[in-house]
């Protein structure tokens, strides 16, 4: 039987932004996380490298933003840049008041942190947790929302879509649009449940999994930014997806991810031992492993491909076996339980689909287009990644953004909670056959990763964007006619992600950051953000 619930504030996600702006609304909202899994499932969980923050005497934020602004290519919105920078020291004091065990210099809890170095960095400024740092954080703020009165969770519960004032009164009105809240599937009761709120905060993550190779867990499926997409809002920079350099190639093995810090801390990148083991990132360019994201994937796509190699290595056995146990200690054990010995040996390694840069477009206050919703995370665009995401600022964006729609969230007036429609099944069947969406799933991530990878061309997206085309038509009817499931309802959300990124990359003609196109490999004079508008 499906059921009608009202809150103030409806969250749909549970990483770290969303446990940000639930705990910090809890205490004045009532307030609902939807999770379509288990609450600690989600990419942030899975983040190892850490959270950028100046808090060295020897840093600076204009030093950040520098770097920020490097990394993404001069795509970076300055202003958001600025705004996340320097709001990052009071994330990590809030994180540390709420006890987040981050490494320190004396090993105590409250002594001074370690801090790190990553990529593009031109300072020691990532705060971690070993190289488990999502994972502790998102275990000290999931024990501290659970045991908070103010917060009801919905796990195994996916979002169908969101509910507008325009998609109520019909496509045709002119009346101010609004987000009234959402049609969820309780995954468990299988039926679609009807959420209204006030608020609708959108925290579900990245897309990762429209690609064959991801470092991304399975719950990646850019059902946020679909969903926002369908609900009329604006949608920016979708181009550029971040292949992780480092993920560990292991036929056993999927979606883990080297962190960045390996490379940080004095990891080189080197060809297979028949080809001489040749140390090669010097060979493009001069800040070796220590270049951003997008040179170091490229640097390893060039040289696999030239030699015709399944992986490159990771090498970071010349640090003490000490060392490597104090800093590495879960890539440390992973590895080992795998045959692989990184005190002695180097690690095999492949570039994946790791980060979403792009997504639904928000002002400094985390809000879209569309009244009364806010994207904060990894499903949102601030312009702060740009082109490319600099190493670590994510997770503070996260909780910087968080505390923006918070701050909005609670200066606005509430409105009353508005009497909604219970979702209508009344003219759909079971599906008679799952093997229809399972073969869609592979299909879409296999030509995602062959034509829409790190290197892109005219002919390439030309294919893709035809393969999604005849994919749309498929499951719209498959979607119109069956009772919805949580793999149709993800293979819908992967393909309208897979649309946007197809259309973003061919409006973009020229190579900037993470996108590099063989038809036009110059950089353009001016960098533009690609911003998509849905038809109304």
């Amino acid at each position: 039987m499906s059921t009608t619930h009202h809150f103030d504030v409806l969250i749909i996600g549970s990483g770290l932004a969303g446990l940000t702006a639930a705990l910090r609304l809890a205490p004045t909202h009532r307030v609902a996380v939807v999770t379509k899994r288990g609450i600690s499932d989600g990419s942030s969980s899975w983040a190892q490298g850490g959270i950028a923050a100046v808090l060295s005497a020897e840093d600076s934020f204009e030093s950040h933003v520098q770097d920020t602004l490097i990394a993404g290519a001069g795509l970076c919105d300055e202003a958001a840049t600025r705004f996340t920078v320097e709001n990052s020291p009071a994330a990590i004091a809030w994180l540390r008041e709420l006890g987040v065990p981050f490494s320190t210099l004396d090993g105590s809890a409250a002594g001074e942190l370690h801090l790190t170095r990553e990529g593009g960095h031109s300072h020691r400024r990532i705060v971690h947790a070993t190289d488990a740092t999502g994972a502790a954080v998102q275990a000290t703020l999931s024990e501290r929302a659970r045991a908070t009165p103010g917060i009801t969770f919905f796990e195994n519960h996916m979002l169908v879509d969101l509910i507008t004032r325009r998609k109520l009164a019909g496509a045709s009105t002119d009346v101010p649009d609004r987000c009234l809240g959402a049609y969820v599937l309780d995954v468990d009761r299988d039926v679609v449940e009807t959420f209204s709120a006030g608020h609708t905060l959108l925290a579900t993550g990245g897309a990762g999994k429209v690609y064959l190779y991801t470092t991304n867990p399975d719950t990646a499926t850019g059902d946020g930014i679909a969903a926002a997409w369908r609900a009329g809002c604006q949608v920016g920079n979708m181009e550029f997806i971040q292949f992780h350099p480092t993920c560990l190639y292991h036929p056993h093995v999927k979606n883990f991810l080297i962190s960045e810090a390996v490379r940080g801390e004095g990891g080189q990148l080197k060809l297979p031992p028949h080809l001489g083991g040749h140390r090669f990132m010097p060979d493009h360019d001069p800040r070796a492993e220590l270049a951003p994201r997008d040179i170091v994937a490229r640097a390893i796509d060039h040289e696999m491909k030239k030699h015709g190699l399944d992986c490159v290595h990771l090498d970071i056995s010349h640090q003490s076996p000490e060392f490597l146990r104090e800093h590495f200690p879960n890539i440390l054990a992973r590895c080992a339980e795998l045959g692989i010995d990184i005190t002695r040996e180097p690690i095999p390694v492949v570039p994946a689909a790791h980060y979403t840069c792009g997504g639904v477009v928000t002002d400094l206050a985390a809000r879209t287009s569309v009244d009364g919703l806010y994207a904060v995370g990894e499903a949102s665009c601030t312009g702060l990644h740009g082109a490319n995401r600099l190493a670590s600022n994510s997770l503070v964006e996260c909780m910087v953004f968080a505390q923006a729609a918070v701050n909005e969230i609670l200066a606005a007036r509430s409105p009353e909670a508005a009497s909604l429609p219970l979702w209508d099944e009344s003219r759909v069947t079971d599906a008679d056959e799952q093997v229809v969406i399972s073969h869609n799933w592979d299909e879409l991530r296999r030509f995602m990763w062959d034509y829409v990878g790190i290197v892109r061309t005219n002919k390439r997206l030309e294919r893709a964007a035809h393969r999604i085309a005849l994919l749309q038509r498929e499951i719209q009817e498959f979607y119109a006619q069956f009772h919805v499931t949580r793999d149709l309802l993800e293979l819908r959300n992967l393909v309208q992600v897979a649309e946007l990124i197809v259309r973003s990359a061919q409006q973009r003609h020229e190579s900037r950051g993470l996108h590099c196109s063989r038809d036009y490999p110059e950089k353009l004079p001016e960098a533009r953000p690609t911003v998509l508008t849905p038809a109304r």
